[in-house]
């Protein structure tokens, strides 16, 4: 699994640092940066959780 963000779409809600902080932050605009594009296998059911959390849809998973 995969995460890809638009972050010309984000909106900068937070909902997925809030969700996994591992995996996602934000910068100093509020708008979403990867930690990591391929979370692991602890942190894939959050990471799956913030996507579906997105309320701008700017976050998306990719199966490889």
């Amino acid at each position: 699994m995969r995460i890809k963000a638009d972050t010309g779409v984000c909106v900068g809600s937070g909902q997925c640092v809030l969700t996994e902080p591992t995996v996602f932050d934000q910068d100093d605009n509020g708008i979403v940066v990867l930690l990591t594009d391929h979370p692991n296998d602890q942190t894939t059911p959050q990471a799956r959780d913030a996507v579906a959390l997105c309320p701008s849809r700017a976050l998306t998973i990719l199966q490889e």
